[in-house]
């Protein structure tokens, strides 16, 4: 039996910080509640500090549940002067007479240990649940995004369908006609986003090769609110979430429905639209940049020479245009990989477009070559060698950028 008067270690006070610090904790729950569920993180501040209190008093009961040795010290004082050997006597008898309550003391000790490491366990497995659970999360995006872009797609067709078949079919639409409809309208969209992942690489590859410009944008000093930036065929809006993620004002522009979703889930400022309607409509000097990636080669050079007019017009002074494209110097570009998108139209030299900028006005045009082979591509020992690289395995891509004075 655990006597509340034990001089040894005050079982009942130390059972009442226990429980203090218990309801501390249950007043500041280790699981903070949002309004959308439960999460189980580990409040780690507090439930460190509850252990480590915990732990501190169970040092404590311990030290003084050890057998005594010494008288304590305030019995050695007058008027509590005794002898040595009495001093001996009394602590024998006080060893024995507590022997099992010391045992009991140390039992509960060890038990609340045992509960501390428990507890620690506990919240080794709960963090292990929660990565697992954030990774069905992330699956279950990725899973929902791939169904709303398909749902989407669907609506696209639906609605093309309806609007090119209703003058000319009075009666309902026979399935043959649902089915040379969905091959000639439908078809082509869904192919193409998937082309497009399958080819362009992935998300995180795009990042990563977007960064070059980044620089470009401090330097020119735009992209805030008086200079916003558009990239026009913006696609699945990598260079608008790169250039948001900077702290850059940035908006996206397309005509794909497919590809606007993937910006939207993402909450990229991003619109519907024709790129050279839109820039028409747009006051002169009003954006501080023009972007468009693997856009040009799709134009016809009439409609490609409006919108670089257009792209400059409403540029303000130092704002810039840049347009990334594949570079036919490269053979296997040229007689190849280029064809791989069946909507490119035909490729276009580097000289030929930096001349187009100049010639629409813009100053300090530059050419970067990007995205050569590997190394393990490459020839070695001779000039021939070195040409063949230069030709073969050099730059897939270039960009050309240009100011406005």
């Amino acid at each position: 039996m655990i006597e509340a008067n034990n001089p040894e270690i005050d079982v009942d006070e130390l059972m009442k910080k226990v429980r203090e610090e218990v309801a501390k904790l249950q007043n500041k729950p280790l699981w903070k509640e949002k309004s959308t569920g439960i999460n189980l993180q580990p409040n780690n501040g507090i439930n460190l500090r509850i252990i480590s209190q915990i732990q501190a008093l169970l040092n404590n009961a311990e030290s003084k549940s050890q057998v005594r040795t010494e008288f304590p010290e305030k019995l050695n004082r007058f008027p509590f002067t005794i002898s040595r050997d009495l001093q001996r006597f009394v602590l024998k008898l006080y060893t024995f007479l507590f022997k099992e309550q010391r045992a009991v003391n140390f039992s509960l000790i060890q038990a609340l240990r045992e509960s501390l490491a428990l507890n620690q366990q506990l919240n080794q497995q709960i963090a292990v649940l929660q990565d697992q659970i954030k990774s069905m999360d992330e699956r279950h995006l990725k899973k929902y995004s791939s169904i709303k872009n398909d749902l989407t797609q669907q609506k696209q067709i639906i609605a093309c369908f309806l609007d090119e078949t209703r003058p000319w079919l009075p009666e309902h639409f026979t399935s043959d006609q649902l089915q040379t409809f969905q091959e000639e309208k439908g078809l082509f969209d869904g192919f193409y986003g998937a082309l497009t992942d399958h080819f362009r690489g992935s998300r995180e590859e795009i990042l990563a090769r977007l960064k070059v410009y980044l620089p470009r944008i401090a330097e020119a000093k735009i992209g805030t609110q008086d200079s916003p930036i558009l990239d026009i065929g913006c696609g699945r809006g990598e260079w608008v979430e790169l250039l948001r993620d900077a702290g850059y004002v940035a908006q996206g522009l397309d005509i794909s429905q497919i590809m606007l979703e993937q910006c939207k889930t993402r909450e990229l400022d991003v619109i519907e639209a024709d790129a050279l309607t839109y820039l028409q409509s747009k006051p002169d000097g009003s954006l501080g940049a023009v972007t468009g990636f693997h856009l040009i080669e799709h134009l016809p050079f009439p409609v490609l020479m409006n919108l670089m007019n257009e792209s400059v017009r409403v540029l303000k002074s130092g704002g810039l245009v840049l347009f990334e494209t594949p570079n036919p110097q490269n053979v296997l570009v040229g007689t190849h990989n280029f064809y791989l998108d069946p909507s490119h139209l035909k490729p276009l030299p580097s000289a030929l477009v930096k001349f187009m900028l100049e010639h629409c006005g813009l100053e300090q045009v530059d050419i970067i070559n990007l995205h050569p082979y590997g190394e393990s591509f490459k020839l070695s020992g001779s000039q021939v060698a070195e040409r063949f690289n230069e030709y073969f395995y050099g730059s897939q891509d270039y960009a050309v950028i240009g100011y406005k004075p």
